[in-house]
């Protein structure tokens, strides 16, 4: 009997040890299966981007100022950083390279100078921060987020926006600090067609439209699950009497909500106002059940392609499915998504 009561005690003692390794053993697997899911998508710029007028070199700078861009952004989701601290890191790369139509590669206006626009907006709280028209901003997002962080206002245009950015510290740079001899180039030849002159012979990597409605933009999943969107341009090349397009409008260029999606647009800023689009989508999702892919895809391939707009838009949900629709010969963007894989594309 003694041997027994032994061996009933050892029995026991062993069943409750096993029962705690295979409970440390479900914790484990439960906190795998539930890791925090990081994304983040970008772009910089949809049009007649066509892979027979670029050469390889150009093509090479784009595709590695993108990964640049992408690599910023993961890296401070990867350190535990917020979804609008690495929307605002990953745009201010693309806006310091004269690449792009934004900050350091804005285009012309008419008058041959630069005005800039850039939104962002936060999917927790659904806040969001705007700006247009200024002329002496180098990273015009970073003074989005401080609209959005340190003011009443959802948006403010020219004057009052750099008095606002002066306020907060805001270096002023002059407005040449953003000529490039490339816009130069394409502002002559948009005022030449416009009144009917033959046009200048432009390199290869400029081709007609190439740039013309181009924006960056970036969207991004952090740790926490929260969305952001961000968006940033130089507007239209020839642009005249303080045309602002849809960048800087929420709920056109720029939305996030963490219920449905993050939505930063590129393209003939004219439609997407008119569209609604970035919210247009987000809306399918709300409250049509629609998919990510689903939503991004109808609302420009059918809806912006009928009301004759071209463009596209980078789309990210809370799940971090990634979509990126453009009814354009090509849209520079790329991704890199919950599994880490990075993707840079440039063509149709």
């Amino acid at each position: 009997m003694k041997m027994r009561k032994c061996f009933c005690s050892s029995m026991i003692a062993g069943l409750v040890m096993m029962a705690v390794v295979l409970t440390g053993c479900g914790e484990a697997v439960s906190q795998q299966s539930t890791a925090p899911k990081i994304a983040l998508a970008i772009h910089g710029g949809a049009g007649t981007i066509l892979r027979n007028s670029m050469t390889p070199e150009t093509e090479a700078a784009y595709r590695a100022k993108l990964e640049e861009a992408l690599r910023t952004g993961y890296a401070v989701l990867q350190d535990g950083g917020t979804s609008l601290d690495a929307v605002v890191a990953t745009i201010n790369v693309m806006e310091d390279s004269p690449l792009f139509n934004a900050g350091k590669g804005a285009v012309f206006t008419s008058e041959g100078t630069a005005e800039l626009d850039a939104s962002i907006m936060d999917g927790r709280t659904r806040n969001a921060g705007a700006l247009a028209g200024v002329q002496h901003i180098r990273n015009p997002i970073n003074l989005a987020l401080r609209v959005m962080e340190n003011s009443k206002h959802v948006m403010m245009v020219g004057a009052g926006a750099e008095a606002f950015a002066q306020e907060q510290g805001f270096e002023m740079v002059p407005n040449d600090y953003f000529y490039t001899d490339r816009r130069r180039e394409q502002l002559i030849r948009a005022q030449q067609e416009e009144a009917g002159e033959m046009g200048a012979v432009l390199t290869p990597a400029l081709s007609p439209g190439a740039d013309k409605f181009g924006t960056v933009g970036a969207v991004a999943l952090d740790r926490d699950g929260n969305l952001a969107a961000g968006t940033s341009t130089g507007g239209m090349t020839n642009k005249r009497f303080g045309r602002v397009g849809d960048a800087p409008i929420i709920g056109a260029g720029t939305y996030a909500d963490n219920a449905t999606c993050a939505i930063s647009a590129t393209g003939h800023g004219e439609y997407f106002i008119r569209g609604v689009v970035a919210h247009d989508i987000a809306a399918m999702m709300a409250y049509g059940n629609r998919t990510l892919k689903e939503a991004a895809d109808t609302v420009i391939m059918k809806k912006l392609g009928e009301l004759g707009g071209t463009g596209g838009v980078i789309a990210l949900d809370r799940e971090g499915n990634i979509a990126m629709p453009f009814n354009t010969e090509g849209m520079y963007r790329g991704s890199i998504n919950t599994d880490g894989n990075l993707v840079v594309e440039i063509y149709k």
